[in-house]
Order: structure tokens, then sequence, then C-alpha cells
């Protein structure tokens, strides 16, 4: 990973039943299982940045992820340093794909996705997802954050 733009894809998993207040945007519940959140990073310090941002636990709330954060673990990062922003495609191509079911409204406030978070029961593979949102963009992967 660099300090380079690009788009990243964190996975998550949790472990608890929760009611999580997410700002002022809504409380959500999450359950045991997998999610994954789907970002890009086109200011100072590009993607190693922002994922070292998302990777710590102690910080101030930004983001809706950050409150999330709180409660689930980080276990690996998906990204592309391409140049061109993918997060919105790769939410698209993930709200459209029945394994992965959208948090409706989580991380898009911005921007008319439906979600930028999406859960899943089961680990979710980079091979899949790379299937997913199309094997001709260049996806690397980062594991135990």
């Amino acid at each position: 990973m660099k300090r380079e733009p690009g788009t990243y894809a964190l996975v998550l998993q949790c472990a608890v039943y929760k009611t999580v207040q997410i700002g002022r945007w809504k409380a959500l519940e999450i359950r045991p299982g997998y999610y994954i959140y789907v970002g890009s990073a086109f200011g100072p310090g590009g993607v190693l940045a922002r994922v070292s941002r998302h990777a710590r636990k102690n910080k101030s709330n930004h983001w809706h992820i950050d409150y999330l954060r709180e409660f689930v673990c980080l276990t690996s990062v998906w990204y592309s340093h391409d140049p061109m922003r993918l997060e919105h495609e790769w939410a698209q191509t993930l709200a459209n794909t029945p394994e992965y079911m959208p948090v409706s409204g989580f991380g898009s406030s911005d921007c008319r996705c439906e979600a930028h978070l999406f859960f899943l029961s089961n680990e979710p593979e980079l091979v899949a997802f790379r299937r997913a949102v199309g094997s001709s963009k260049p996806l690397s992967i980062e594991d135990d954050q």
C-alpha cells in the first residue's frame, strides 16, 4: 500500500449483536458476520493514510465508519491505486450482488449510492470481490491490519 490516491475496501469482522449510534445519522443494529466498507482516498497521503486512520481505534469520529470501527475488527484491506475513483462503481456493483447485503444509507450521504457498507454472513473472498467489481481493475490485499 502506498501514499498514492486510490480506492479501498475494508473487510471487517463483527462478533457481537449490538446497537451502535452512528453519529447523528441513526442507530445501526450490527450482528456477527462480515462487513465490507468501500471508500476512496484522493487527498494527502492517499490510500495508506486513509486506511491507517481507519485502522486506528483511538481517534475522533468523523465518518460513519469511524463509529462502527469501535465494534468490529479490521481483518484485511483490498485496494487499488487506479487513478480513477472506483468507490461508487464498487458500491453499485456490490449492491447488485446477492451475497452482499447493503446497509442502506451508510457512508453514502454525499452521493447517490444506496450504501458504502455491505454485510455478509460468511467471510468474503478477494477472488469473488475481484470478479464482482471487474477483474480488469488491479487489486491488492493487506491482511491482519
